[in-house]
C-alpha cells in the first residue's frame, strides 16, 4: 500500500477536508492522496463518493475555477494539466470544431500553418469521424462531443491528463478507440482517471484507488491487489468489476405481453425528423406494440437521439406517426415518458425533492401532501437518492443526476418510455436497480424504446433491436446481440422487414 504521510516530491493532497454548500456533513475528512510522474491511477467507487469531486481539486479547479469551500495542509497541482469531463458541453470555448483545437494550438503558440494538420491529427486519433472540420459542435451528438473534448486535453500535451468518466457517452467502438488512443501515449504521460466502464482500460492503469461510499479511501495499491482483496467490498458498494453481469443480472421474464395485442400502439411510416430544415433521420416502416422493450443501437451521430426527440414531437416531423391507429395528438404525447440524454436539460425545481414531487402532482389528480411525501421519499430511496432530498438538482454527481432525471420523469400514466442513455454513469448497483425496475414497468405493459450502448442491456432486456446508421433505420432483428454486432452496427443493410410484430 502507498505512505499517505505528507506529500513528498510529488503531486497531491493532505490533510483535505471539503464540503459543498448545504450538505450537513463533509465529504472528505482529512483525505491523503498523493502520485507521482508517470503513474497511471484509477480511481474506483460507487457514484456519488466524491472520485469527480477529488479530480477536480487535484487538477487544481477547485477551489480556483470551481467556488467549493475546502481546507487542506498541503496542495500540490502539476503546472500543466488537461481536463476530460464526465459531459463534454461543459468545457467547450468555440462554436466549431477546428476552432476548438485551434483555441489550444494558438494557447500553446503553435504557428498558424501547422494547425491545419495538427488539428486533423488529433480529430482522426480520437475516431471523430467529420466530412469537414469546420463542423458546429452544437450539431454534434453526446459521444462526438466527448471525443472532441478529448482530442483537445490531448492537443494540450499536459503533465498531467485528468480524465472523469471519458467514455461515458461512446459507443462501443468509440470507447475502445479512446482507450487504445490512451495506450499509445509516452510512457511518462501521468494519468489520472475515473471510470464506471473497466475491462476495456484495466491493462491502461498500473494503481486502483478504491473508495467507500463515505468517500474515504478503502484501498490504495497495485491493480492486481486490490481487485483480488476487496471483491467482497465491490460486490457490496455495487462497482463494476469483469463478470458482474453474469452475477448480478436478473433474467427478465419471458411472459410477453405483447401477444395480447393485434395492433400496434405506435407506428411509424415514411416517418422523417428534421433539423433546421434538413432530414436528419427516415424511417420508412417500423411499430411498437404494448410492453416490448426496444434497444436502439447505433454508432455515435446515427441519428439514435434523433429518433426519439422525433417520436416525442420535440423536432418536426413528416410522414405518419400513429398512435392506436391514428395520428398521433397532443393528448396522447402525455403518455410518452421521455428522458434526455442530458439530465440538466429536464430539470425544473430548486430541490431534489421537488423535483420528483412536480411529477407526481402532474400525474395524480389531487394528491395530498402526505399521499406526494411518500412517493417522493420511496422514489428516491429506489434511486439511493433520499439523503439528497435537499439538494439542488445541480449539486449532484452526473450519475445522481442521470438517477434522479429518472425517476422525476417517469409515472405510472406512461404508456411509452423513450429513455436515452439511462444508464450511463452509473454504478452497476443502480444500473441493475433501475434496469429491474424498468422490467416491472414492462411486464405491467408499458412499452420501453432505450438507447444504448451496452452490449448486456440489448442482449439480455430487450425484446427487438433497432439497428440506426447513417439516419435511417436500417434493421430491425430480434434479442440477442453480440459484441461483434454491436461494434459493427449490426452489419446494417437496410433491413426493415422484421420491424412489423414479432
Amino acid at each position: 500500500m502507498y505512505d499517505h504521510s505528507m506529500i513528498k516530491g510529488g503531486y497531491g493532497v493532505h490533510k483535505l477536508r471539503l464540503k459543498f454548500p448545504g450538505d450537513e456533513s463533509l465529504l472528505f475528512r482529512d483525505c491523503d492522496f498523493q502520485y507521482q510522474k508517470g503513474e497511471k491511477i484509477l480511481f474506483l467507487g460507487p457514484s456519488g463518493c466524491g472520485k469527480s469531486t477529488l479530480l477536480q481539486v487535484l487538477a487544481g479547479l477547485i477551489p480556483h475555477a470551481i467556488d467549493v469551500p475546502m481546507k487542506a495542509q498541503q496542495v500540490v497541482v502539476p503546472e500543466s494539466t488537461a481536463v476530460v469531463f464526465q459531459d463534454p458541453d461543459t468545457q467547450f470555448c468555440m462554436t466549431h470544431v477546428d476552432e476548438e483545437i485551434a483555441f489550444v494550438l494558438e494557447n500553446l503558440q503553435i504557428p498558424r500553418e501547422e494547425m491545419p494538420d495538427q488539428i486533423k491529427k488529433y480529430v482522426s486519433v480520437v475516431g471523430l469521424d467529420l466530412e469537414d472540420v469546420h463542423t458546429s459542435i452544437h450539431t454534434l451528438s453526446g459521444g462526438m462531443k466527448q471525443r472532441l473534448a478529448i482530442a483537445s486535453a490531448m492537443a494540450l500535451q499536459p503533465e498531467v491528463l485528468f480524465l472523469d468518466e471519458p467514455t461515458a457517452f461512446l459507443d462501443t467502438d468509440g470507447t475502445k478507440q479512446v482507450w487504445e488512443t490512451i495506450r499509445q501515449l509516452p510512457d511518462d504521460q501521468t494519468l489520472l482517471i475515473v471510470e464506471h466502464k473497466i475491462e476495456e482500460m484495466m491493462d491502461v492503469v498500473d494503481r486502483i484507488v478504491l473508495f467507500r461510499p463515505d468517500g474515504t479511501i478503502l484501498a490504495d495499491g497495485k491493480k492486481e491487489e486490490v481487485l483480488a482483496n476487496y471483491q467482497e467490498q465491490l460486490r457490496e458498494y455495487g462497482i463494476w468489476y469483469p463478470g458482474i453481469w453474469e452475477e448480478r443480472l436478473i433474467y427478465r421474464s419471458n411472459d410477453s405481453v405483447t401477444s395480447q395485442a393485434d395492433s400496434p400502439l405506435l407506428a411509424l411510416r415514411d416517418f422523417q425528423v428534421l433539423h433546421s430544415g434538413d432530414v436528419k433521420l427516415q424511417v420508412s416502416h417500423a411499430d411498437l406494440y404494448q410492453g416490448e422493450w426496444i434497444a436502439v443501437i447505433g454508432k455515435n451521430g446515427a441519428g439514435k437521439s434523433t429518433l426519439l426527440q422525433g417520436i416525442r414531437q420535440l423536432l418536426k416531423t413528416k410522414g405518419k406517426l400513429l398512435y392506436q391507429g391514428s395520428p398521433i395528438a397532443r393528448a396522447d404525447l402525455q403518455k410518452i415518458g421521455f428522458v434526455f440524454q442530458n439530465p440538466e436539460l429536464q430539470f425544473v425545481a430548486s430541490t431534489v425533492g421537488d423535483e420528483v414531487a412536480y411529477t407526481i402532482r402532474q400525474a395524480l389528480k389531487d394528491p395530498t401532501e402526505e399521499e406526494i411525501h411518500q412517493m417522493v421519499q420511496e422514489r428516491l430511496e429506489m434511486f439511493s437518492l433520499w439523503e439528497h432530498r435537499h439538494k439542488h438538482p445541480y449539486q449532484l454527481s452526473v450519475g445522481q443526476k442521470r438517477r434522479l432525471s429518472v425517476c422525476a420523469t417517469i409515472h405510472e400514466n406512461h404508456q411509452i418510455l423513450l429513455l436515452d442513455e439511462p444508464t450511463f454513469g452509473l454504478d452497476a448497483q443502480n444500473t441493475f436497480s433501475l434496469l429491474n425496475w424498468l422490467e416491472e414497468l414492462r411486464q405491467s405493459g408499458t412499452t420501453i424504446v432505450m438507447v444504448t450502448h451496452s452490449e448486456e442491456i440489448a442482449r439480455y432486456y430487450a425484446d427487438r433491436i433497432w439497428w440506426i446508421g447513417k439516419g435511417h433505420l436500417q434493421k430491425v432483428s430480434s434479442n440477442g446481440v453480440s459484441g461483434k454486432e454491436l461494434e459493427d452496427g449490426g452489419n446494417c443493410e437496410r433491413d426493415v422487414a422484421s420491424s412489423s410484430k414479432p
